[in-house]
């Protein structure tokens, strides 16, 4: 209790300190510096009485938590679905995916009053976290209120758990009021365990991220793209790309164009702040640009095309015809490469991918998942697959199976939440 209110003290006094840095993001992105009320718990919704309280910090997680929540909005009726993110991208893709069809706000700084605020207007009758977003004021003040905390899809790293186990006397306190926390994979679980989890509240129920579901909507609107950037076309796509990718990227797509004149690239940033740096990149380096937001911009001599839109990945990779995952090439940790095997497009990812380690291991084991370390690399690895139909749909057909037979998670998941009910 003690560390906990030394947390919070510290929290206060540096909230300068974080709305300077608000202020600051805003420069490169406005979004930021609007509903900044939120961030304190100050919210125009009226107080509902009753909802379902889903929490995702990223859009990767997002993304994978969308069956789940499509799952509660049909459950539930009556009460609506909160979804809280703490970014304008993630905010933005929770209206591109669901629209009105849920209420979103952003999570409020982790204070005792914000959080309270919070709770009194969303009166939330469950909480579902997802992965690792552990905020020891939200979890105390949700759980002191007999709201069951559930952490989904969960997972610690080697280097996080070093991390926290700095802070034990903060984090086991906080450990102790989570009535679940369903890890991707047992080495995640036991590592909360360790750090302080009653091991009676660990559930191992694999990784959600296999039960992406891909409707025939998706691929006829994939195939509509795909006319719109040229059937004969190889393509490229470079996604979620991080600042020091995209000229990592370009470097290899000049290999590659040096083989196949007519290939094309796409590359989609992770941010949509970068977009315009992006651009700007492209046709520094030479390029024929395109942008997916401008249809007017598509053109037969067109060589890269931007994807600086919202919420249209996966139909982007449904279009693709080799996929090079990004925030690897980088040491960001990667993102989701089930993405891409999951509409049969083959992926190849850099060399730092910790946050999917796991994943990432499993599909390397099984040859469905190619590594780089090198816009050389990734240009050779790209090539060979652009040249090779036959070995694209091969790869195709076992990445496919691959996250067929990995489903199960989300039913899993579900199976624990609905026990709260």
């Amino acid at each position: 209790m003690l560390a906990r209110w030394l947390y919070s003290v510290v929290f206060y006094l540096a909230i300068p300190v974080v709305l300077y840095r608000l202020h600051k993001r805003g420069k490169q992105n406005p979004a930021y510096r609007e509903r900044k009320a939120e961030r304190f718990g100050f919210y125009t919704q009226e107080p509902v009485e009753k909802s379902v309280w889903i929490h995702t910090v990223s859009v990767g997680e997002l993304i994978a938590a969308q069956p789940l929540i499509e799952q509660m909005i049909a459950e539930h009726e009556n009460n609506p679905v909160v979804i809280t993110t703490m970014t304008p991208t993630g905010s933005d893709q929770v209206r591109a995916i669901f629209g009105d069809r849920v209420l979103h706000v952003y999570l409020p700084y982790d204070l005792p009053d914000a959080m309270n605020r919070f709770l009194d207007t969303f009166n939330p009758i469950i909480s579902v976290v997802m992965e690792t977003e552990l905020w020891p004021n939200m979890i105390h003040y949700t759980s002191r209120r007999n709201i069951p905390v559930i952490v989904a899809n969960a997972r610690l790293s080697e280097k996080s758990a070093v991390g926290y186990g700095k802070v034990g006397l903060l984090v086991r306190p906080m450990l102790r009021e989570i009535s679940v926390i369903a890890a991707q994979a047992a080495p995640d679980g036991e590592r909360f365990v360790e750090l302080g989890l009653p091991p009676a509240s660990l559930k191992v129920t694999g990784t959600v991220k296999f039960d992406l579901t891909v409707d025939d909507k998706l691929k006829n609107t994939a195939a509509d793209l795909r006319a719109c950037w040229g059937k004969s076309r190889p393509v490229l796509i470079a996604a979620s790309t991080h600042e020091g990718e995209d000229i990592q990227v370009l470097d290899g797509f000049r290999l590659i164009q040096r083989q196949i004149e007519n290939a094309l690239l796409v590359i989609v940033p992770r941010h949509p702040e970068r977009f315009e740096s992006v651009a700007e990149l492209i046709e520094q380096q030479g390029w024929k640009l395109a942008r997916h937001s401008d249809p007017d911009s598509l053109s037969d001599d067109m060589n890269v095309v931007l994807g600086d839109t919202m919420g249209e990945l996966l139909r982007m990779l449904g279009a693709s015809d080799v996929a090079f995952i990004g925030g690897s090439l980088e040491p960001i940790g990667g993102h989701n490469m089930l993405e891409a095997l999951a509409v049969g497009t083959p992926a190849i990812t850099g060399p730092h991918v910790f946050n999917f380690q796991v994943v990432a291991d499993l599909l390397a084991e099984l040859g469905v998942l190619s590594t780089v370390t090198t816009s050389i690399g990734l240009g050779e690895a790209a090539l060979s697959l652009l040249q090779d139909q036959q070995a694209r749909a091969d790869l195709a057909e076992k990445g496919l199976k691959v996250v067929a037979d990995n489903r199960g998670a989300m039913a899993r998941l579900l199976f624990i939440i609905r026990s709260y009910f």
